[in-house]
């Protein structure tokens, strides 16, 4: 990271002033975690707020208001304090002058496309499993929010500056795989012309087998018919696996969604060595492993609990309701034993960060893997689990029907391919992602501010709009981004004095912020909605050009005005370009 890009946030430095100011008040060492400094939900009442009375003055003896007041005494001295205010029980509310904003934006021009990058990640190794779809059929618009999620996530996290490794947990063992195998074989005996008629019961009925059941054929021809179950089953297996996960990659791929790992299940027990087992025995050691019976559960029974003797990991020691079973009936483990296992090979392999990226269905699976997680790593490792909710597919409002199993959902790469992967991501990220999403295929190609994306975009490529007519004026205005930031960070930018003008610098100066909270808080979404905000108070401005004349960005006879307004863009659209990258979203010049 370079010099530029460490150099300090306004929020960072103001934090740093007010700590200056309660020193004098308490002891050196008084631990100002706690203290905050942000924008004020109500813009009237100043340019940032601070909670260090509320949450200093135990350590000070004294009530928070009367911290408050000479915390404030102290700051109204400070040189880029324009007034102090305390309000309600002891908040104190500051008003920066206006070179305070006017030197942030230098910041942005010197920073570029590294402004609002942070350290607070440390380098720290943090390992973010998304997608991990089975890999029994292509992707389906349900498996795209997860992925865009997942990949913005780990975008987000490397900004901050975190080791971030993003991996595919591939399901390659158990019943599903071994269904898909059986249906792969039926595609392959209707590849040698056998008339196979309607898809049985409890096969996957999609045309996407098809290729695999060809490639089968012309790999053995009909050395397969007629065998028994045992001898085709795994060659079914591994080529039907090695397609399909092909084409997920593909899929990915043209939605720019990549990961540095695909992890197998198989592998788990494979070659030999059986680290299922291994890490049942090493718990078992523990004591966290024992031999005993589950109570029925409330309510009533559940569909896999089974009265007798069984294994059981402890997690209920853990954080979890109730001790849960590794061992199956017939001999074999459960998923939650592979999972144990999936998971302390990412302790082993050094992350004490992970995160997990999971389907809304998964929702009552995230204590037990939590209490998993402490387990194996003697609590030295944290999992956080992300639920993303449900896709609600549109068309013009009315809903567009999926079901895998039945072969007629619609595909990951048929979104992509009707509306633009640009579109697809943002939309994917313009919601929480434990918030159900409405997707309309219609609405999200339309040329409106109520379509997000468009409107994010649009303000880019307006900003770029200004540079080219800009040029009749200041013919030397270089074309390359850096290039332009650096001419234009001579500008006059004090001459910025309008509200509008103000208020943007000081929406792009809560990007390092932004992008901080963020990471910290696992939520990408967020860097969707500051840049909706961002975009909203740019196009504000610019039709408040057309109506007054002198507050447009090009003033003809004053070219110290202009290049003050054209640093202005210049930080809009380093902003709106670096979020948009971290969303994996473009930031066009043109719109057209």
């Amino acid at each position: 990271m370079n010099a530029a890009a460490k150099s300090k946030n306004v929020f960072a430095d103001v934090l740093e002033r007010v700590r200056g100011a309660a020193t004098p008040l308490l002891a050196p060492d008084t631990d100002f975690s706690r203290v905050l400094v942000e924008p004020p939900r109500d813009p009237t009442h100043g340019d940032m707020a601070t909670n260090a009375a509320m949450v200093l003055a135990k350590d000070a003896g004294k009530k928070p208001r009367d911290l408050a007041e000479a915390i404030g005494a102290n700051l109204r001295s400070d040189d880029i304090v324009e007034k102090v205010e305390i309000a309600g029980p002891g908040f104190i509310n500051l008003t920066l002058k206006s070179h305070v904003w006017a030197e942030e934006l230098r910041r942005v021009l010197r920073g570029g496309a590294d402004y609002g990058r942070s350290d607070i990640g440390k380098r720290e190794k943090v390992n973010v499993e998304y997608v991990s779809a089975n890999p029994t059929g292509p992707m389906h618009v349900g498996h795209c929010r997860g992925a865009v999620f997942g990949d913005a996530l780990a975008n987000l996290l490397t900004f901050a500056d975190f080791d971030v490794t993003r991996e595919y947990y591939i399901n390659d063992a158990g019943a599903q795989v071994d269904v898909l195998a059986r249906s792969a074989y039926l595609r392959y005996r209707e590849a040698l012309g056998e008339n196979i008629g309607q898809i049985p019961e409890g096969l996957y009925p999609g045309d996407y087998l098809k290729p695999v059941g060809e490639a089968l054929a012309a790999e053995h021809g009909g050395a397969l018919v007629g065998k028994p179950e045992s001898e085709w089953l795994q060659i079914a297996r591994a080529k039907a696996i090695a397609m399909m996960m092909a084409a997920i990659r593909a899929d990915l791929a043209a939605l720019n969604v990549s990961q540095d790992a695909f992890f197998s299940e198989r592998s788990l027990i494979a070659g030999g060595k059986d680290q299922v087992a291994a890490t049942i025995d090493e718990l078992r050691a523990r004591g966290e492993v024992y031999q005993g019976r589950l109570p029925p559960p409330k309510g009533g029974a559940a569909e896999d609990w089974e009265d007798r003797e069984q294994t059981l990991f402890r997690s209920t020691d853990f954080g979890d309701d109730v001790d849960r079973p590794l061992m199956k009936s017939d001999g074999s483990y459960t998923y939650f034993a592979s999972d144990i296992a999936y998971h302390k090979s990412k302790f082993d392999r050094g992350f004490l960060h992970m995160i997990d990226v999971w389907g809304a269905d998964h929702g009552g699976y995230i204590k037990r893997m939590q209490a998993a997680v402490k387990a194996v790593s003697g609590g030295k490792a944290d999992l956080d689990v992300k639920i993303i909710q449900l896709v609600k597919l549109l068309r013009a409002g009315e809903p567009v029907k999926m079901s895998k199993r039945a072969g007629e959902f619609v595909t990951l790469r048929e979104v992509v391919d009707e509306v633009g992967r640009d579109a697809v991501r943002f939309m994917m990220l313009y919601r929480k992602n434990d918030a159900v999403l409405d997707f309309d295929l219609a609405k999200v190609i339309e040329q409106s501010r109520d379509n997000p994306v468009f409107y994010v975009q649009y303000a880019h490529a307006r900003g770029e709009s200004v540079f080219r007519n800009a040029r009749e004026m200041l013919p030397d205005l270089p074309r390359a981004a850096a290039e332009r930031a650096a001419m234009l960070q001579g500008a006059r930018i004090e001459r910025l004095s309008d509200s509008g003008e103000l208020s943007l610098m000081r929406r792009i100066a809560a990007f390092p912020r932004v992008i901080e909270a963020a990471a910290v808080a696992h939520e990408p979404h967020r860097i969707a909605f500051y840049l909706y905000e961002l975009a909203s108070e740019f196009h504000a401005l610019w039709t408040r050009g057309k109506d007054l004349p002198h507050l447009r960005f090009i003033i003809q006879n004053d070219p110290e005005t202009t290049k003050a307004r054209l640093a202005l863009v210049q930080g809009i659209v380093t902003v709106l370009a670096s979020g948009l990258a971290l969303l994996g979203v473009s930031a066009p010049e043109e719109m057209r």
